[in-house]
Parts: structure tokens; C-alpha cells; sequence
């Protein structure tokens, strides 16, 4: 059995069954409590059965396992936002019953009741204690990885705006800037969407795009728009090459320039028209 980890997701033994719920086999953590009213008829109860957990601190710092999963674990990043403000700092809704720690020093701004931060979850390995920080470029490598190339699929995390475009976390580990024309509006903060490698700049950075580059995001389009046609009721979709750029990203998630290259494709094949008369917009054809 891989030795189980604080505030991450494990897949632990079940040593034995009390009342009060069961005992897993916590490894080096020693045995761990899974509660009774987290055990359903289809949790696995024998003896020498396996369980997936979530291993964390109660409100005494006691270890315990749970079935319930937080918002984030462990060498992640969240936008949490915040539910109390005490003398070490302040708590975050991460979605389990003890709320997690954001101290003073981990912030970067005046964090109140009701705003969301933007953290990594980090583990205490001192006091064993779950806690988060706003200090992200402490958690966020600045070099890519080497095997990295245009037109490869990543999932990425917004933090900021800047003048050049969004700052985002990409992949759960380093730093990429998504551009956004100006016609468009850009995603929030704190938002996870996914995305394509542009170009890997010569200062290190990565610069990212909504769609894959090249002929891929205009085949891409013309896919999902003849997908689109056809779950619609009357094959009709009212866009057309006048749709204003957000409304066509709203609807398939694309940009204006590419929704006209790949209606233009579509059209030359025959495989859609463009209505002008009574309606306007583009109908499959059968």
C-alpha cells in the first residue's frame, strides 16, 4: 500500500468496524476514523476492503478520514472564498466541515468576510496542519516543461488581468497569459477552462489560445457548429457573419474569426445555407 499523504485523496484498508464507523489502516499516520454517517449501503465495510478517502485535521487536530471531497487538496490552487476573520488570520469555505486557515502572512491584500482568495493549498510539514497562501509564485514554477509544444491541450487557472491578457496558472504548475481580443469578454478570475499552447516565447513564458492553432481550430468549429444545427429543433442557429463576437463565443465557444472561416468552409461543401430572407442565420442541409 502507498503510504498515505494529509490533505490528499487515498485509497486505504479497512483494519476493523465499531459502531462509531470504521478503522483504516492509515499506514505511518496510524489508524484513521471513518464516521458512521459517511458509510453508505454501497461502502465497502469487510475487513481487508479498500476505501477512497480523503485524510485531513479536525477542529482538534486530530487526523480522520472522510468520504466528503474539498474543493481542492493539497498542492492545488482555489478560488475559496472566505467565512470568518480571527487573530491568525482568516477561514475558507473549502467544502469541509472544518474550514481552512489562511494566515496573515500568507496573504497579499485585505482579505474580509464574503470576498473569494485565490490560494494553494499547502501542508504545514512542522505542525502537520493544513493551511492555504495567497502567495502563489512561491508554488508556480517559472520554467515549462521541456516536452511542451504548440497546439498541446492544458487546463488552466485565471488569476489576473494584465494589459497584455489573462494571467493564468497552466496545468497546475506554471505560469502562461491567454490573449483575449478586445471584442471579447474574458473569463473571471478563478475560473478553470481548457486551453492550447500558442507559442513557447524565448523569455520562458507560454502564450495561450481558446482554440488549437492553424487549420485544427477551423475543422474544430465547423464540427461543432454542424453539431449545434443538428440538436436544434429546426436545424437553425440565428448567427451569422454581422452576430456580435460575444454572442458566437457564448453560443459555441468560439471567436468570430474563425465561426466566419468555418461557416465559409461549410457553405462551399454544401453542408449548411445562409438565410438572409425572414431570418437570419445558417441551416444544415440533410
Amino acid at each position: 500500500m502507498v503510504s498515505p499523504e494529509i490533505g490528499k485523496n487515498n485509497r486505504l484498508r479497512v483494519q476493523e468496524e465499531k459502531p462509531t464507523g470504521l478503522i483504516l489502516d492509515g499506514g505511518p499516520l496510524g489508524p484513521l476514523h471513518l464516521a458512521r454517517n459517511e458509510i453508505t449501503t454501497e461502502t465497502a465495510t469487510d475487513v481487508g476492503d479498500e476505501i477512497d478517502v480523503f485524510v485531513t485535521l479536525d477542529s482538534e487536530d486530530q487526523l480522520y478520514a472522510t468520504t466528503r471531497q474539498p474543493l481542492a487538496t493539497v498542492g492545488e490552487f482555489a478560488l475559496l472564498r472566505v467565512v470568518d476573520v480571527a487573530s491568525a488570520g482568516v477561514f475558507l469555505d473549502w467544502g469541509l466541515p472544518k474550514d481552512l486557515l489562511l494566515p496573515f502572512r500568507e496573504q497579499i491584500r485585505d482579505a474580509r468576510t464574503g470576498t473569494y482568495e485565490l490560494v494553494y493549498i499547502d501542508l504545514d510539514r512542522a505542525s502537520q496542519r493544513l493551511v492555504a497562501s495567497a502567495k502563489l509564485k512561491k508554488f508556480v514554477s517559472k520554467e515549462v516543461p521541456r516536452d511542451l509544444r504548440p497546439g498541446d491541450g492544458v487546463e488552466l487557472l485565471i488569476t489576473q488581468r494584465t494589459d497584455l491578457g489573462w494571467k493564468a496558472i497552466v496545468d497546475n504548475a506554471y505560469w502562461g497569459l491567454l490573449r483575449v481580443p478586445d471584442d471579447v469578454a474574458g473569463p473571471a478570475r478563478g475560473q478553470r477552462l481548457p486551453a492550447f499552447i500558442n507559442q513557447i516565447r524565448s523569455d520562458g513564458l507560454v502564450d495561450l489560445s481558446l482554440e488549437p492553432p492553424g487549420y485544427e481550430r477551423v475543422s474544430g468549429a465547423a464540427e461543432k457548429i454542424l453539431q449545434q444545427l443538428a440538436e436544434t429543433p429546426d436545424g437553425f442557429l440565428p448567427l451569422h457573419d454581422k452576430s456580435d463576437p460575444q454572442e458566437i463565443r457564448e453560443a459555441l465557444g468560439i471567436s468570430k474569426k474563425i465561426f466566419k472561416q468555418a461557416i465559409g468552409g461549410l457553405f462551399k461543401q454544401g453542408r449548411l445555407t445562409i438565410e438572409k430572407d425572414g431570418r437570419t442565420g445558417i441551416s444544415k442541409i440533410s
